[in-house]
């Protein structure tokens, strides 16, 4: 990890000191996943039969998940593994439950009543990836809001084993929060059929849930085309940053550190603190823990381009994340709620030498769904608002298009358009006469 001192540098230098690993984006990509989303449209079912057997090197007779692999999955899952499913769905539900959208009601002004009403998009398509492992989690956290949020049709993809089966622990989630169906695809040709349908998968009106560059690349041709499918919201690697003061407990800090380097070697981690103590001591027990990890390949590629940044002080080290925008924000302060208030853009927040990411990746009850690579200062993480459609009513009484039609002809034609403007004194006028017809 490089060490850098933050009042040391210039404007470009803390520009590249905050600087992600850039995206795999490049013109081969983009013609590749071009190319998959063109043959699942134009063959269909046959192309993604084509490209499963090419990238994950099974052939399929029926694309979907049958309710016999379901009782299998579930037959084949060790218990624990069955009760932490459960334990964390029901977290994930309360907390989404009580932060989902309301309806609401309001006079703003006598006989004027604008109302917001709520109204699920109809059906979605939620990917759950399984690249270097099978992530249930995901399943979790794209299912539980999506289910809660009413959706009419809830679709599932995720890649098939060499054995043509998916991962037993997504399909039992998948079971136990209500997805309507599961099919066994991955990659660019699993978000080109939700996004356009086949003769098997059903045309889903919303794409969910993060994967490699392949699929991230899918994402955004099939949302930026006139009949393709709106995303979540644009996804990079993961990242986290840790503000740590002089309390902060080293092994603590390089186990969140590389709790993220282990995702992937583009992932990024950074450590702001005004102590160089506990930069030193993070560092060298950074290095001690990755000695141990399974994945300790995979970490030390994303150290490589992860930070450690000396500020003056937690004041500074607050503007430098804000500055960052992290999809992940660990405060190991010694009064970690008193800044709260200084954090403006980050994903997910934890708070306190107790609150380690892994949590909300899994069980807390948040969402792990978060926006990267600085999306963070626009988009919000995942949540029941994101499968609702809010839309807006309004009505008004005779006495309320008196109220408010004057205020609003004056705008109509301040903006020159007269259409706007009649559309209100027609109105008014028909209001005027009928008060001067006398009463029999």
């Amino acid at each position: 990890m490089k060490r850098l001192v933050w009042n040391e540098l210039d404007e470009q230098g803390r520009l590249q000191a905050l600087a992600r690993p850039a995206l795999a984006r490049g013109e081969a990509l983009c013609e590749g996943v071009g190319q998959i989303i063109a043959q699942v449209r134009a063959r269909g079912d046959d192309a993604l039969v084509d490209f499963t057997r090419a990238y994950d090197g099974c052939t399929l007779d029926r694309l979907e998940v049958a309710v016999a692999e379901f009782d299998a999955a579930e037959a084949a899952l060790d218990p624990s593994l069955k009760a932490a499913i459960r334990d964390a769905a029901g977290r994930i539900e309360a907390f989404h439950r009580a932060t989902a959208p309301a309806p609401v009601s309001i006079d703003t002004a006598p006989g004027v009543r604008v109302e917001r009403v709520l109204r699920p998009i109809a059906r979605v398509g939620l990917y759950v990836p399984a690249g270097s492992a099978p992530l249930p989690s995901t399943a979790l956290m794209l299912a539980a809001p999506a289910s809660i949020a009413g959706c009419r049709q809830i679709v599932m993809c995720s890649p098939a084993r060499p054995d043509g089966r998916c991962d037993p622990a997504v399909l039992y989630v998948a079971r136990v929060l209500g997805v309507h169906r599961v099919f066994k695809l991955g990659g660019a040709q699993a978000i080109a059929a939700m996004a356009y349908g086949t003769a098997s998968v059903p045309r889903c009106d919303k794409v969910f849930g993060p994967g490699n560059a392949w699929v991230t690349e899918a994402k955004l041709q099939v949302s930026n085309g006139p009949d393709g499918a709106a995303i979540d919201m644009p996804a990079g690697p993961s990242e986290v940053l840790v503000v740590a003061d002089a309390q902060a407990e080293p092994a603590f800090v390089a186990a969140d550190l590389l709790s993220q380097a282990e995702h992937g070697p583009d992932s990024q981690v950074l450590l702001v603190s005004p102590s160089a103590g506990v930069l030193d001591a993070v560092a060298a027990e950074v290095r001690r823990q990755c000695e141990t990890l399974p994945r300790a390949a995979i970490a030390r590629e994303a150290l490589a381009h992860s930070r450690l940044i000396l500020v003056d002080s937690l004041e500074q080290a607050l503007e430098v994340s804000n500055c960052y925008a992290p999809e992940h924000l660990i405060l190991q302060l010694a009064a970690p709620r008193a800044w709260l208030d200084r954090v403006e853009n980050a994903g997910s927040v934890f708070l306190g030498a107790w609150t380690p990411e892994s949590v909300g990746d899994y069980a807390s009850g948040s969402n792990h769904v978060l926006p990267t690579y600085g999306y963070a200062r626009s988009y919000s993480g995942v949540s029941v608002a994101s499968f609702l459609k809010q839309i807006s009513v309004q009505e008004l009484t005779c006495d309320g298009l008196r109220e408010i039609g004057p205020c609003t002809a004056i705008l109509a034609a301040a903006e020159q358009l007269e259409a706007h403007r009649r559309a209100v004194t027609l109105r008014l006028a028909a209001l005027d006469e009928r008060a001067e017809v006398p009463v029999a």
